[in-house]
């Protein structure tokens, strides 16, 4: 497969740090800048599963040395079985695919030290769907030296060809991260801060919901400006990228909110999510015309009209160019399997850090 530039079909599945679904997507692509979208879905896990994970990623000891073996069965199941949902909703057989790219589940990733850890078993997949599956996305980038994250900017600037320049694409997930798109080719990206991760946290504790649904909880609440200032002198923010972030790693700072009402705390964290996103202007060539929103995020009022107040330019959901902000992610993993298959780059110097353009992934055969 390697030399082959034919267009073949390839499954993407994740699920985000914010564990709201394994979102799922279908793409036909030659890994290159021919790509068509294919449509997808999301997938709750199983509630007992996700309570599990929950508290597994709140635990970071255990989720570096624990072997885990019978977690990642589990979430490797959950993805089959979304899988197969989607196969079944879309009318699609297995062997109308080519490839499964499972990025499976982070639960710890420390970059700094090397290490990165996300729970999924692609060779239990590829036995389960009987369809080739790619895992491992980011361990060959950690291992050479980089942040291996986001990955997402080479389906970015292959879904973005035809668009103006500078653009910057913002994914508001748990984690937020941004790339870059300049006029002349350059492809920067890095984990700005913070998106839905503290939000929906503070939601669960406070409210007993998944999430700040419209930013209406954020929106009745007032920000703090003080603490929000000593959220923002995180050390994190003046370090250049490309750099990426542990989904808990503002968590000590963030609980010097505790003395403030839940609905004050939560406008605080949305203020904390759009100021660090203005942030990142500090650390591109030239600000971007126009900022484009994928993930859960898009969704919140508050969050939308807060960072297109802070930015001053159009802040817009990636619907307004025709592509879809729930798959984006999924959609990504299918085209960065095709890649993977064929050796190309999955992260460059200017995306992750990795000292050269790396390739990665490790392919599992599937016995048809």
């Amino acid at each position: 497969m390697p030399g082959d530039r034919r267009m073949r079909r390839a499954i993407g599945a994740i699920s985000g740090t914010s564990m709201d679904a394994i979102d799922v997507a279908l793409v036909e692509t030659d890994g290159l800048a021919a790509l068509r979208p294919l449509g997808g879905g999301a997938f709750p896990y199983p509630a007992a599963l996700k309570t599990a994970l929950i508290a597994l990623v709140a635990d970071p000891a255990r989720a570096e040395h624990d072997p885990l073996a019978e977690i990642e069965a589990a979430v490797t199941d959950a993805f089959a079985d979304a899988i197969r949902a989607f196969l079944a909703g879309a009318g699609i057989a297995p062997d109308d695919v080519d490839l499964v790219g499972l990025h499976g589940q982070t639960i710890l990733h420390r970059p700094e030290r090397r290490f990165t850890r996300q729970l999924g078993d692609g060779a239990r997949l590829a036995a389960a769907l009987g369809i080739d599956t790619v895992d491992r996305f980011r361990h060959a980038d950690v291992a050479a030296g980089g942040q291996g994250a986001p990955l997402v900017p080479l389906y970015h600037a292959a879904l973005a060809a035809g668009l103006d320049k500078p653009l910057m694409v913002l994914n508001l997930g748990g984690v937020a991260n941004v790339t870059y798109l300049g006029a002349e080719g350059t492809i920067l990206a890095f984990d700005t801060g913070p998106a839905s991760a503290l939000i929906d946290d503070a939601m669960r504790r406070h409210f007993g919901r998944a999430y700040d649904s419209g930013g209406a909880v954020a929106a009745s609440g007032r920000i703090d400006g003080q603490r929000l200032a000593m959220l923002m002198a995180d050390p994190f923010f003046a370090v250049p990228p490309p750099k990426s972030l542990d989904r808990n790693h503002f968590h000590a700072r963030a609980a010097a909110l505790a003395p403030l009402s839940p609905a004050d705390q939560v406008a605080t964290l949305a203020a904390f999510t759009i100021e660090s996103v203005r942030a990142a202007l500090d650390h591109v060539p030239a600000p971007p015309a126009r900022w484009l929103v994928a993930g859960g995020g898009r969704h919140n009022a508050t969050l939308m009209h807060g960072l297109a107040t802070a930015l001053g330019v159009p802040v817009e959901p990636v619907e307004r160019v025709g592509w879809n902000g729930d798959l984006l992610e999924a959609e990504c993993f299918g085209y960065l399997a095709m890649r993977a298959a064929r050796g190309l780059p999955l992260s460059l110097p200017g995306t992750t850090g990795v000292p050269a353009p790396m390739p990665g992934g490790r392919l599992h055969r599937a016995r048809r």
